[in-house]
């Protein structure tokens, strides 16, 4: 017959595996956490000021005029 007054079932054990599991839903949160936050900040679409400059311009904000002074400002740079 088994005695289990020794070993991990009775005192220590259960803290310590408590502490485990614990540790291992807190671990899973955590990079749940994280991975969805950087899903939603990190996916910027990466425009260029030119790419910027012609959404504005077929927008009707800039006039031609505007539009090839700037487009001249920004190839000089």
């Amino acid at each position: 017959m088994m005695n289990y007054n020794d070993g991990y079932y009775f005192g220590w054990g259960w803290f310590l595996w408590l502490g485990f599991i614990i540790l291992m839903f807190s671990s899973f949160g955590n990079w749940g956490y994280s991975y969805r936050a950087h899903r939603k900040f990190d996916n910027w679409p990466d425009k260029d000021a030119l790419a910027i400059l012609k959404e504005r311009y077929a927008a009707g904000k800039l006039t031609r005029e505007q539009y090839l002074e700037q487009k001249s400002d920004i190839a000089a740079a």
